[in-house]
Formats: C-alpha cells, structure tokens, sequence
C-alpha cells in the first residue's frame, strides 16, 4: 500500500468517525435534548392504559414532541410501561420519559412516624399528608384496621406517592413484628414476663424522656419501683386516660386532679404496669427495658434542661422536685 493511499484511508476513517459522531449526537439530542418541559410535571398513568393512550396523553399536553418516538423507546425498554404517579423533571427527553415509564421508577414520597406517636396521632398525620390517598379507617375486621399501640413501629417509610394510608400503616406493623424477630432471644428481665410487657414498659419509657442516654436509668426506676410493688406513678399513663388514647395534652397542663382520673392506665391509683402499651415505641426503648441500668433510684424529676434528676431516697427526690417548681414557674411566666 503506497504512502498515498494509506493517507486516503486515513481520511476517509477521520470522516466516517466525523459523521458516525455528528449521527450519534442527533439521536442523543432527538431521544434526551429534544423536550418541550420548561418545568417539571406530575404525570399519572392509570392501571390498564395502552402505550398509544398515555403516548397522546403526553404528547396533547406538550410533555413530548414525537408520539412515534415515544412509542419506538418504549419498545426499547420492553414495551410495556406501569401504572403509578411520575414526576417528570425539567428538559426530559423521549428516552428519559420512556424509560421512566417503563421501568416503574414512580415518584416517592417519605412518611415518617415519630417515636412516642400514639395510633391515633399517626393517622392524624397521616390524614394531612397529600401525596397519600384513602382513610385511615376500615372494617374492624380487617388487621391494618384494627391495630393498636405498640403494633406499629416508628420510622422513616419511602413509598410510591398515592399509596394508601392503610398501605403505610401496614408498612410500618410488618416492620414492628420484624424488630419483634429481632429480639425474640433477648432475656427478658425480672418481674417483666412476656414481650407485652417490654413493650408497655417501653411505651412508658419512651414518654418519659427523648434522650437515648437516659432511657436505661428510667427504666431501671420503673423496674425497680415493680420489683418493690410501689406504684409506678407515670405521668404519661394519666395523660393517655385523660385524652383517650391521644397522648397528646395540646399544651394544656397536667393537674394534681388528673391524677386521680378512675382508669386501668392511670399508674398513680393501679399498682403494676397497665393494661397495653401507651404509645409506639423505637429500638431505643426496648433496648432501655432488655438491658436496664443497674442502679437503686426510684425517683426522677425533670432537671429543667431536658433531662432529669435521679434519687434512690424520698427526702432527695424532694429537693430536685422543689427546684423543679421553681424552674417551671419561671418559665411559665
């Protein structure tokens, strides 16, 4: 092969290269560049709709510019597309809209379930989030409608945006009876005996204080107040009586007359645990109850800077009290 012709082939190869990437980049601003979303926008695709609906769908409402483009990358990505809510951002292209389409990568939303929600302020959330859809409430009979406290386990749920309340609330019972797996072979200690009442001690535990730390010492008061057939005198259980099983005061104070509220939860007038738990409950807690801190306290009182004070006599617990009083009346002025 001569000098001459080599550089020919040369060349040409330099051109076809030119050319093979000027094509590659019209198909790449055709597929992905080439879009008519000047912001994002929600798109919803019922269950059953065919690929040429939701193509006229999309392109009626300029969201694409090529129904047979469309329909060319959905066969490309299988050619079939699933039903769910889709946020389709800003500048898509066909090939972004398609695949996202086909594949199911729907929009999402987070739901999270603070730890110490009772089941009712959990479906009162839930009742205000918009991305979720249908009650919070059915018939009885059905076990996501019929959960109590403690049945559900507090955290931070993804899900596809229009899944059901009821949806999240399951979510969040397979969760709990998974933590429940988590600790079956956990000891249980002394005079607790079953998982029912880790789980209303717990609940208690988990009212009293915010603070990981602390939540071993609590528990150890309560256990010890059990062990020694003291009354557990829990403010938390009189605030779940008084309000029905809300848990929540709404800022209103908890009176010296509320605690003689005739109930089964109310710990000041009923020796032992109540009946059921108050509240959903974390990790934290349950860990706080299995493995107590060894201490001899049956007394606290809140310190006045979000902890509390820890005595093993009365005449102690006295003291920190009355330095409480003094710290709640200036800060209710």
């Amino acid at each position: 092969m001569t000098k001459r012709q080599w550089k020919n082939i040369k060349e040409w190869t330099k051109f076809a290269l030119a050319i093979a990437c000027v094509i590659v980049f019209i198909v790449f601003f055709i597929f992905n560049l080439w879009s008519p979303l000047k912001k994002s926008v929600d798109v919803v695709v019922p269950r059953g709709v065919s690929v040429s609906g939701i193509s006229n769908y999309l392109y009626n409402n300029h969201i694409i510019k090529s129904k047979d483009l469309f329909y060319f990358s959905i066969k490309l990505n299988g050619g079939k597309i699933q039903a769910g809510e889709y946020d389709i951002p800003r500048g898509a292209g066909v090939w972004t809209i398609a695949s996202m389409l086909a594949h199911g990568r729907v929009a999402t939303t987070t739901v999270t379930i603070p730890e110490g929600f009772t089941i009712i302020q959990t479906k009162n959330m839930l009742k205000k989030l918009p991305y979720l859809n249908g009650d919070v409430d059915c018939d009885k009979s059905v076990p996501v409608c019929n959960l109590q406290d403690g049945d559900i386990f507090p955290d931070t749920y993804r899900v596809a945006r229009g899944t059901s309340r009821l949806a999240v609330l399951d979510l969040a019972h397979k969760k709990m009876e998974s933590v429940k797996n988590s600790f079956s072979k956990s000891k249980i200690p002394s005079p607790l005996k079953n998982w029912n009442e880790v789980l209303i001690l717990a609940s208690i535990v988990q009212k009293e204080t915010p603070l990981k730390r602390e939540m071993p010492i609590v528990a150890s008061v309560y256990l010890n107040r059990l062990r020694t057939d003291m009354k557990l005198q829990a403010c938390p259980t009189v605030v779940y009586a008084l309000t029905r099983g809300e848990g929540d005061m709404h800022g209103e104070p908890l009176l010296s007359g509320h605690l003689k509220l005739v109930s089964p939860y109310n710990t000041y007038i009923n020796k032992g645990l109540p009946p059921k738990p108050i509240a959903n409950v974390g990790t934290d807690a349950i860990r706080a109850v299995l493995n107590p801190s060894l201490t001899n306290y049956l007394y606290f009182v809140a310190d006045g800077r979000g902890g509390h004070h820890f005595s093993h006599d009365y005449s102690e617990h006295q003291k920190y009290h009355e330095e409480w009083r003094v710290i709640k009346k200036e800060l209710n002025k």
